[in-house]
């Protein structure tokens, strides 16, 4: 059922789905939380039908804020609010609002939702594009649990990631940490069958992919070893290589769907590891409404600090040299703590 608004308010908005849910004879009981997406109006269609599909294993009310920047200045100063109500079938497995926001409602999208909310239940807000630099500071992000951006939808991924780390706040996390959890699972599977000491290891994925970023800072920060990044074609992530004291442990994808593990003294094995779509993703990622620590920490490892390889050891060219030089530097410091 569908119920269109033009020219409408927050109450009448609520009303609409009063009378929607009477008429399809659905209660509202059944949902646990409140799904905000911000997008625009060109990718409203997938993501909706992203929530739709995520809502089957999480019923909620999903809010679709489209803010609509009008280029004639007569209507940017003209505040409007449309709506259209979705209940029943229409709506996936539980009620969908589209909120299109003309003119000055445009900054204040938070005064919209607010009343819209489904009283003590969890908001989750979901930016499919155009994601704030501070989530948590956004007016729409004030009102959430749980903040998902997309780093990959940025125009400079890799650089968003930076941005990310430095705002970061519990309660925010980004689907392309959400698209490494097989790998992640993978990796950690292989080293619990095969106790070793890893020495380093190398990602392999196209080269504006902020997932093989994050990839490779969870590795370093949790193993404490140099991981360098090498480009390929994609798609996506393509293998991880890690040395370690048994041998060479490799999971290579070259096709973006099966993949293989091969493990020292070990026969080679084929497993699943499909690239999977935005509604797994998000499906995921409504799991869980506490803070993700582990993203936390791979996150403010630093995407400079990954590139430069801070964390290794360089080795010395010149032993003797080096040896040469510890003493003079020794002594410098003296001097320079008696001039003090």
């Amino acid at each position: 059922m569908k119920i269109d608004l033009t020219e409408t308010t927050a109450s009448k908005i609520n009303k609409a789905l009063v009378e929607g849910r009477r008429a399809v004879g659905t209660p509202a009981i059944g949902m646990v939380l409140t799904l905000v997406i911000v997008t625009d109006e060109e990718n409203a269609y997938d993501a909706l039908k992203a929530a739709n599909e995520a809502s089957r294993e999480h019923p909620s009310r999903t809010l679709v804020v489209v803010k609509r920047v009008s280029r004639s200045p007569r209507d940017r100063a003209k505040a409007r609010l449309d709506a259209e109500v979705r209940v029943g079938t229409d709506a996936g497995t539980g009620e969908t609002v589209i909120l299109r926001l003309y003119g000055e409602v445009i900054d204040h999208a938070q005064s919209v939702v607010l009343p819209l909310l489904l009283p003590d239940a969890p908001v989750v807000v979901w930016w499919a594009v155009n994601a704030p630099l501070d989530p948590a500071k956004d007016p729409l992000g004030a009102l959430a649990q749980r903040r998902v951006t997309d780093a990959y939808a940025a125009e400079q991924p890799v650089r968003e990631l930076s941005a990310r780390a430095e705002s970061y706040t519990p309660g925010d996390t980004d689907l392309s940490w959400t698209r490494i959890t097989p790998w992640r699972s993978m990796l950690a599977a292989a080293l619990d069958q095969a106790p070793c000491t890893v020495a380093s290891a190398e990602v392999e994925g196209e080269e504006f992919n902020p997932s093989c970023e994050l990839l490779a800072m969870w590795l370093a920060d949790r193993l404490k070893i140099p991981v360098s990044r090498k480009v390929s074609a994609g798609p996506g992530l393509t293998a991880v290589r890690m040395d370690s004291s048994i041998g060479s442990i490799v999971l290579d994808r070259p096709d973006g769907s099966l993949a293989t593990l091969c493990m020292p003294e070990q026969p080679d094995r084929a497993v699943a590891l499909k690239r999977r779509d935005t509604s797994e993703l998000l499906a995921e990622e409504l799991r869980r409404l506490d803070p993700d620590d582990i993203y936390a920490a791979a996150l403010k490892y630093g995407v400079d600090r990954l590139r430069t390889g801070k964390d290794a050891a360089p080795a010395d060219p010149d032993p003797a040299g080096g040896a040469a030089a510890k003493p003079a530097a020794k002594k410098a410091a003296t001097k320079k703590a008696a001039a003090k």
